[in-house]
C-alpha cells in the first residue's frame, strides 16, 4: 500500500506545485484585458498612441470641415441675413427664426419637384448605363495575357479622369454641338446637322456619356484590384472541371467580384441626388433649367444667386435627410443578399 501511495503522492504534490505557477502566468496575461478576453481602452491607447497621434491632425481637420459646418444647418429654420450684425456678433445669431416655414415654401414650389425629378431620371439613367460600364471593362482588361497591353489600356481609360469638366464638355462640343464634327460630317452628306449639347431631350444622355467618359476609369482600378486578390488556383480548379472562360468568369470572377460590387452600389445609391454640380451647372444655360436643373443646381442658385439662404438650406437638409434614408435602405438589402455593405449588422 505505502509502495502505490508514494507516487500517486508525488503525482498530487508536483500538480499542487505547479497550480500557483499556472494561475500566476494565467492572472499576469489577463492583467489589462476584460472579461471577455479583449484589451482594455487604456491598454489599447498605450499600444496605439503613437498611431493615434498621427491621424489626430486629419481627424480634426475632418471636424472642422465636414462636422463643424452641420451646425449651420439652422439657418434652414430662419430667415438669414448675413448682412445683420450685433457689434459684430454673427448675424446667425440675429436673423429671425421662421420655424418650417421654409420647408412648407419647398415642398409647394414645383421648380424644386422638377430639380428632383430630373435628379432621379439622371441617376435611374446612370445606374443602368454607367454602373456596369467599369465592371465589365475590369473583366475585359483582367482577361488580356499580355501585362504591356493591360497596362497600356487601363493607362488609356485612366487618363480623362484628370481632365476637368470644363475639358470634358469642351470636347463633347467639338464633336457634338452645332458647328462640331458630326454636325459637319452630316451637312457633307447631305442632311441637316445637329447639336445635341442644346437638346433637352437628349440632356440626360449626353450627361451620362460625359460621365461614363471621364470616370469609367477610376472604377477600373477598384475592381481590378478586387480580382487580383482571387486565388489562380480557383481558375485552374474550375479549368481541370471543364469550365470554359464563361463558366470561369460566371462562378469564380463574378462572385469575388460581388462583395465590392455591393458596397459600391450601397455608396452610389446613398449619392443618388449629387449627379455632378459643376457639369450640370456648366451646361445648364444651354439646355434651359427645365431639363438640366438639379437638387444641387437648385440650392446653388436660390442661395448664392438669389441670396435666399434659409431657402437653400431648408432644400439641402432634405437633400441630405432623403440620402441617408437611402444608404440605410440599400445597405439593408445588401444584409439580405449576404453581403457587408457599408457596415455590419
Amino acid at each position: 500500500m505505502s509502495h502505490s501511495t508514494v507516487p500517486r503522492t508525488r503525482a498530487e504534490a508536483d500538480a499542487t506545485k505547479k497550480t500557483p505557477v499556472a494561475s500566476g502566468d494565467a492572472t499576469g496575461s489577463r492583467k489589462g484585458r476584460t472579461n471577455t478576453g479583449k484589451l482594455g481602452l487604456r491598454l489599447r491607447f498605450r499600444r496605439d498612441r503613437v498611431l493615434l497621434l498621427m491621424t489626430l491632425p486629419a481627424v480634426l481637420l475632418v471636424l472642422l470641415f465636414n462636422y463643424v459646418p452641420i451646425l449651420g444647418n439652422v439657418v434652414a429654420f430662419q430667415e438669414y441675413d448675413p448682412y445683420i450684425s450685433d457689434n459684430g456678433v454673427v448675424s446667425i445669431l440675429h436673423s429671425p427664426w421662421v420655424g418650417l416655414e421654409n420647408f412648407q415654401r419647398i415642398f409647394e414650389d414645383s421648380a424644386f419637384w422638377n430639380a428632383v425629378r430630373n435628379t432621379l431620371v439622371l441617376f435611374l439613367l446612370q445606374l443602368v448605363l454607367y454602373f456596369p460600364v467599369p465592371i465589365l471593362l475590369a473583366l475585359l482588361i483582367n482577361s488580356v495575357v499580355r501585362p504591356r497591353v493591360r497596362a497600356i489600356a487601363q493607362a488609356v481609360l485612366y487618363l480623362p479622369h484628370f481632365f476637368s469638366w470644363v475639358l470634358v464638355i469642351a470636347v463633347f462640343q467639338q464633336l457634338f454641338g452645332g458647328a462640331g464634327l458630326l454636325s459637319q460630317l452630316l451637312r457633307d452628306h447631305g442632311y441637316d446637322g445637329l447639336s445635341l449639347m442644346t437638346d433637352p431631350d437628349t440632356f440626360a444622355f449626353l450627361v451620362t456619356a460625359q460621365s461614363v467618359w471621364k470616370d469609367a476609369g477610376w472604377g477600373i482600378i477598384v475592381f481590378l484590384a478586387a480580382l487580383a486578390s482571387v486565388s489562380p488556383d480557383l481558375y485552374e480548379a474550375a479549368a481541370m472541371d471543364g469550365a470554359n472562360r464563361w463558366r470561369r468568369m460566371w462562378h469564380v470572377t463574378l462572385p469575388a467580384l460581388r462583395p465590392v460590387i455591393a458596397l459600391l452600389l450601397v455608396l452610389r445609391v446613398g449619392d443618388a441626388l449629387t449627379v455632378g454640380f459643376e457639369q450640370i451647372l456648366l451646361q445648364r444655360d444651354a439646355v434651359g433649367p427645365g431639363a438640366a436643373e438639379v437638387l444641387d443646381t437648385f440650392v446653388w442658385w436660390n442661395g448664392v444667386r438669389n441670396q435666399d439662404f434659409g431657402y437653400a438650406a431648408a432644400a439641402g437638409l432634405v437633400k441630405g435627410v432623403i440620402s441617408l434614408g437611402l444608404v440605410l435602405i440599400a445597405n439593408k438589402v445588401a444584409h439580405l443578399m449576404g453581403e457587408q455593405g457599408v457596415y455590419k449588422k
